[in-house]
């Protein structure tokens, strides 16, 4: 998958859980990662985490990081 997208979706998915506290919102976008996207794409949001990561949300990053 084109990492632009996948950088999209992570953020979309960090936009629904912030109103929510920050520990909570953190582990739901990291669990929502874990549970709905398949392990090639946790995989190379993980890698590209670890490049940098940049364009994703503080929130998104946090999340992807638990994953790893």
């Amino acid at each position: 998958m084109e990492l632009e997208h996948m950088v999209h979706m992570a953020n979309q998915i960090a936009l629904f859980f912030q109103p929510y506290p920050r520990e909570e919102a953190v582990a739901g976008v990291a669990n929502h990662l874990q549970k709905f996207w398949e392990p090639r794409m946790r995989k190379q949001i993980v890698a590209y985490v670890s490049g940098g990561g940049a364009g994703l949300s503080d929130l998104a990053l946090e999340a992807v990081k638990r994953i790893h």
